[in-house]
């Protein structure tokens, strides 16, 4: 099992990034995908999750509006797209999963859920 993520970078408050997870050794669309940041000096925070079987998302309340999860099954790949990004959104982005079908309404926020860590991706917002 293997997870890549990518399209991080640096943009002005305000902007947009896509972020996408790239997933090996297992069909992601069965299983439920998760993101998380860390920033520094803080702690790992759950951004979003999504569900494998019905697509059901969660989203912590402080991206609620302004980041979506989706999921492309042709490519294996799961998406992120961050818009009306604030300073701080700043952090080091990965994607998640225990593989476990559902995101799990209760716990999907919890990080030591989820055994399988992607390389993260730096996303820097600053004017």
């Amino acid at each position: 099992v293997q997870l890549q993520a990518s399209g991080g970078g640096s943009v002005q408050p305000g902007g947009s990034l896509r972020l996408s997870c790239a997933a090996s050794g297992f069909p992601l669309d069965r299983y439920a995908i998760g993101w998380f940041r860390q920033a520094p000096g803080k702690e790992r925070e759950g951004v979003s999750c999504i569900s494998g079987n019905d697509g059901k998302s969660y989203y912590v309340d402080s991206v609620k509006g302004r980041f979506t999860i989706t999921r492309d099954n042709t490519k294996n790949t799961v998406h992120l797209q961050m818009n009306s990004l604030k300073p701080e959104d700043t952090a080091v982005y990965y994607c998640v999963t225990s593989l476990s079908i559902y995101c799990s309404y209760y716990y999907w926020t919890r990080a030591g859920r989820y055994d399988y860590w992607g390389r993260g991706t730096l996303v820097t917002v600053s004017s």
